[in-house]
């Protein structure tokens, strides 16, 4: 075993020790009020008794329209690169990114004719 490998995994080891060393005491000497109701008790936005149940189940929409988001919006990522070399690429990138652009704007007509973005 190399020296900078050894010196790495003391160095990781130790890391380790310190870590657990830290949480132990922190348990140990730091106060342990269980008894205490109100420290309890759920707070939310000024709100000390919630209405409703935790268990409630979001419309597969709120995430469709996130992922959505998350595709739509990687777009810009190869958007920047492009519009910063458009002129060294040539009239080859500028048809790469329209043939991009256009695969992007089929993508968001497939998405709207199937009604994935309506809120009934």
């Amino acid at each position: 075993m190399s020296n900078e490998m050894l010196l790495a995994s003391t160095i990781f080891v130790l890391i380790g020790i310190i870590l657990v060393g830290v949480f132990l005491l922190t348990k140990s000497l730091g106060p342990n009020n269980t008894q205490d109701k109100n420290k309890n008790m759920v707070y939310e936005s000024g709100v000390s008794k919630p209405i409703g149940g935790t268990k409630i189940k979001f419309s597969v929409k709120f995430y469709l329209v996130a992922i959505l988001f998350v595709i739509f919006d990687v777009e810009m990522i190869f958007l920047f690169p492009w519009a910063v070399n458009v002129v060294k690429l040539g009239t080859f990138g500028l048809y790469e990114m329209f043939t991009f652009m256009a695969l992007l704007f089929a993508g968001l007509i497939f998405i709207y004719k199937k009604e994935a973005l309506s809120w009934d």
